[in-house]
């Protein structure tokens, strides 16, 4: 509710506070009807040296599967000729289709660090998402398409290799298993690294990795160290019993298993782009930290999006308790929103709205804080914003 009985009063902006929406003459800021908070800071909101150094080393985590894949994708490509292997050459389809996907990827860690513009008041975040998204179509059309067209065409041709040929491929695709493994542990440990400062285990960490460009690279490095081995299965099957079909079903099982990799990974990076809400535990966190404010006497509604790695929207309607003067107000709002933005970072975005709460209105907050409370308790999220619960 507005103080005395009043309409409802809020900061406007960076500026000052005004009913008109400017200072007064003398210089001291007025208040506004609006409750929008300015962006936290200008030019770039998103800027933390944390944030930049997990970046630089998934850069480096990009460029080291990159250069495996390029090189065990002439390797495949060189052995699969000389041996006719229909298996090796779905597996080197494989290796250019993680190659152009890396290149996506470092694209998504460059652009999506762009400062805010008129045209893009928020940030360019949601370009990691963007090229996410390409990559799972790549590995689709580049790796599981052409993995299944090879497939049939082995169980259609009945050609024969030579044994030497098939001794090369075999080779080559160990020196692929080492390579992908590499990159995979390179992978891991990021994640590793990650997983004590998000408060997560290791397994929730791999689960529900935020950077979808690490996401991506442990999800094509683990199917491709998979992908070798039912290729060297294929190959060593057809090698002994004559038979090219264990080849054209390898071929097969590496294409349905890319094809899986890309749609999970183009699910999540469509969830992401079209607006996601912020992790369940980091939401119970920000309203359990307004509720317990003395000058707000009801959450009404609590609204989150995530804008990127970096950045989350913050957008709540609060009822203040009664008797509160403009200055009061004012101060209460700010003092809220930069404490918000000093123990989440991460919500950098935040805007209050005062507002009168009607039963129903009471009803319903009480009823999603339950929810809430109910899907960070049974739903194995982490912990990740109930480390600082309580400022």
């Amino acid at each position: 509710m507005g103080p005395n009985g009043s309409a409802p009063y809020a900061p406007s902006g960076p500026g000052g506070y005004a009913r008109d929406g400017g200072p007064t003459d003398s210089g001291r800021p007025r208040l506004s009807r609006h409750a929008d908070a300015a962006p936290h800071s200008p030019g770039r909101p998103d800027r933390h040296e944390g944030k930049d150094a997990e970046d630089a080393r998934t850069a480096v985590t990009v460029f080291v599967a990159l250069g495996a894949n390029l090189v065990i994708a002439v390797a495949k490509l060189a052995a699969g000729l000389f041996a006719a292997s229909p298996a090796l050459l779905s597996e080197a389809a494989h290796s250019v289709a993680d190659s152009i996907n890396e290149l996506f990827l470092l694209a998504s860690l460059k652009r999506s660090t762009r400062a805010p513009d008129s045209r893009h008041p928020f940030g360019y975040g949601k370009e990691r998402y963007f090229w996410s998204l390409l990559a799972a179509v790549g590995i689709f059309v580049m790796g599981g398409c052409f993995s299944f067209f090879q497939g049939i065409e082995a169980l259609r041709s009945h050609h024969s290799e030579t044994r030497a040929g098939y001794v090369a491929g075999l080779a080559v695709l160990g020196v692929a298993l080492i390579a992908e493994g590499s990159s995979l542990v390179r992978a891991l440990l990021q994640v590793r690294g990650q997983a004590p400062r998000a408060g997560r285990s290791m397994r929730e960490a791999i689960r529900r990795a935020d950077d979808p460009a690490l996401r991506t690279v442990l999800a094509e490095d683990s199917t491709a160290c998979f992908g070798v081995l039912v290729a060297m299965a294929g190959m060593g099957l057809h090698l002994v019993t004559g038979e090219v079909a264990w080849e054209a079903w390898a071929s097969m099982i590496i294409g349905a298993l890319l094809v899986f990799v890309a749609y999970q990974l183009a699910k999540e990076s469509r969830g992401q782009i079209i607006g996601e809400a912020a992790d369940p535990a980091l939401r119970r966190a920000l309203r359990r930290f307004l509720d317990e404010q003395p000058e707000i006497d009801t959450v009404t509604t609590l609204l989150t999006m995530r804008l990127g790695t970096r950045s989350t929207l913050i957008a709540a309607r609060v009822d203040l308790v009664g008797g509160l003067d403009s200055e009061e107000v004012e101060e209460v709002l700010v003092r809220v929103k930069t404490a918000i933005r000093e123990h989440w970072p991460i919500a950098d975005q935040v805007f209050l709205d005062v507002t009168d709460a009607s039963p129903r209105d009471r009803e319903r907050a009480r009823r999603e804080r339950r929810q809430l409370d109910e899907t960070v308790t049974t739903g194995g999220e982490g912990p990740e914003a109930e480390r600082r619960d309580s400022p």
